[in-house]
């Protein structure tokens, strides 16, 4: 593994792994159509393309592995435009596939634990359920060196600040800046397998060079979990900030936690719970 490309490779995690990378001396590349990803997270030592995922096949250099990030994220919004999801995360991934299947490129596709769900549920748990089944097809059907790692909440620096676009974490950051109430969607009790980002670029890279195969898919998930109450008394004791309990939501999952331990077993992955650490030491 030298040649590396990234695919989302100016988003969270995708700026997050290129960073460690660069560290390790690969040569990294990445392929961004910049429309949720930040120029601000572009960093010295990586090439950056401006260019959508479904034109990966105009890339002319070599690579010999493609961290597949690249996908629209957030559940609320796959409701507005369906078709937009469908077109990045479905079609964007076939094209990723078809791309390393001609080029001989190992892949590691960011998967999600939506995928424990009914696919149903929402666009957004749909296409990614058909994007893990397309990496699944080129692997069986095609021989492709494919694995997928399946995501849990991911948080951690460079998370996304926003109402609109962030997770539960950013959400609540962006509105702290605002003065506003914390929302707790439905009765807060859900509760979720909060992953940091070095742990997740930790296992991807540990995917990468491994020889090991697996049948599904490697699972970064802590394997411990938190209620969104838990969640926001942490916050609480930092920021001493008020709630506010909100409607349910469409494909508001009542919990999401790690499913199997191969990570650790098999790929000697430790991924460490720094969730309370990393809001007690937040700065806004």
């Amino acid at each position: 593994m030298k040649n590396i490309l990234i695919t989302g490779g100016v988003g969270f995690i995708g700026s997050n792994l290129a960073k460690e990378l660069v560290k390790k001396n690969y040569n990294v590349t990445s392929i961004d159509d910049y429309s949720f990803g930040s120029k601000k997270n572009e960093i010295d030592g990586v090439e950056y393309i401006n260019e959508d995922i479904n034109n990966i096949s105009r890339l002319k250099s070599k690579f010999d592995i493609c961290f597949h990030l690249a996908a629209l994220a957030r559940v609320q919004l796959s409701f507005k435009d369906p078709s937009k999801y469908f077109k990045s995360n479905v079609n964007g991934t076939e094209r990723v596939m078809e791309w390393a299947k001609e080029n001989k490129v190992k892949v590691v596709y960011a998967g999600s634990s939506s995928r424990h769900f009914n696919p149903s549920d929402s666009p957004y748990a749909m296409y990614k359920f058909l994007g893990e089944e397309i990496c699944k097809l080129y692997k069986k059907s095609y021989n492709l060196n494919v694995e997928i790692a399946r995501f849990y909440n991911v948080y951690g620096p460079g998370e996304v600040v926003s109402e609109v676009n962030g997770n539960v974490i950013g959400i609540w950051r962006s509105k702290i800046l605002q003065n506003k109430p914390l929302t707790i969607v439905g009765d807060g009790k859900q509760r979720r397998d909060f992953t940091h980002v070095y742990d997740i670029v930790d296992g991807l890279i540990k995917i990468a060079l491994t020889k090991n195969k697996h049948s599904d898919a490697w699972e970064l998930g802590t394997g411990n979990n938190y209620s969104v109450n838990e969640l926001f008394k942490m916050f609480n004791k930092r920021f001493n900030v008020k709630s506010e309990f909100v409607p349910d939501q469409q494909g508001n999952y009542k919990k999401t936690i790690r499913k199997n331990d191969d990570m650790i077993s098999q790929l000697n992955w430790n991924p460490k719970d720094r969730l309370s650490d990393h809001i007690e030491n937040l700065k806004l």
